[in-house]
């Protein structure tokens, strides 16, 4: 395993290409709990994610072989094929089920809480948090109990269900994915979404969702913008962050998407918010924002003596 750091051999990036790569991860994801709401109007949960997933995955994977990217081995298909059950099914595919009941700043609200899990999963791993990232987790996991306790969550089960599935399988996935022999990230992420299209498609084929309709205008547009928006645009500046800045900003958006989420909801499709869901977010978000805020403290290499010389 490569322990050299990727942005060792990288030139450091302008602040302008920083900022616009942080603002199309914190708009373009943020936005797209509200695609998925525009895009259920048509097509159900599954489908939608089936055709999703399959249609960027199929575009990044074919423009990476065309760039001379290897493809996964077999032991990395199969390992991308467990994986996507995890990251694609059980966390894209909930989303998109519970906000067939529940408003899509709320569902945003609650997969905030990947981080919280992530480190439970990671303790769990033999990777034991800081005093002040035991701090973040008793915080978020407050506001979890709190939004769990009296929001639009508590009169749904469906919606609460699945969104506790989906933060718990995404924070497993990424945990699990660490220890694993994965291509490199673009590769991955488009072989993931081309095997979790597919376990999508079987999730529909159980749960026997069907197109009877034609589609309208809106919600085919909805389901582009998450291809092309979220999928492809958001997850390549991303991966752009994560090899051109430090950890903890690059998974800042952590605490940034659901306030954006939010707004778009409150904005642009008139979705209400109590006092009880805006405090549970915040209560989440802190202990997010604590324990990322540690992580960038541990991560932080001391400066030797040459390098105080130097500087």
């Amino acid at each position: 395993m490569n322990t050299i750091s990727p942005m060792a051999s990288r030139a450091v990036p302008g602040a302008l290409a920083v900022a616009f790569a942080l603002a199309s991860v914190y708009i373009l994801w943020g936005s797209t709990y509200l695609a998925i709401r525009f895009a259920l109007e048509s097509y159900p949960p599954f489908l939608l994610g089936a055709g999703r997933m399959f249609l960027a995955g199929a575009l990044m994977y074919a423009v990476l072989r065309w760039r001379g990217v290897a493809p996964p081995t077999g032991r990395q298909w199969r390992t991308l094929w467990l994986l996507s059950i995890w990251m694609v099914l059980l966390s894209n595919g909930l989303v998109n089920l519970a906000e067939t009941e529940v408003g899509s700043g709320l569902a945003a609200i609650a997969v905030a809480s990947m981080p919280l899990f992530a480190g439970v999963f990671a303790m769990l791993r033999g990777r034991h948090p800081s005093r002040i990232e035991w701090v973040g987790l008793v915080v978020g996991f407050v506001g979890v109990l709190w939004l769990n306790a009296g929001s639009e969550l508590s009169s749904s089960t469906l919606g609460l269900v699945c969104l506790i599935i989906a933060p718990l399988a995404w924070a497993w996935g990424s945990i699990w994915s660490r220890d694993q022999d994965l291509p490199e990230p673009f590769m991955a992420a488009a072989a993931q979404m081309l095997t979790g299209s597919i376990w999508m498609l079987g999730a529909a084929v159980v749960t026997g969702e069907r197109i009877t309709t034609l589609p309208t205008m809106s919600a085919t547009a909805a389901l582009l913008y998450l291809v092309v928006a979220g999928s492809i645009f958001g997850f390549t500046a991303y991966i752009w962050l994560l090899h051109h800045v430090r950890p903890a900003l690059a998974t800042s958006y952590a605490y940034v998407n659901p306030p954006i989420a939010v707004l778009f909801g409150a904005l642009i499709a008139g979705e209400r918010f109590t006092a009880h869901d805006l405090g549970a977010m915040a209560v989440i978000l802190l202990g997010v924002g604590i324990i990322t805020l540690a992580k960038a403290r541990a991560s932080k290499p001391v400066p030797s003596p040459e390098t105080e010389q130097a500087a």
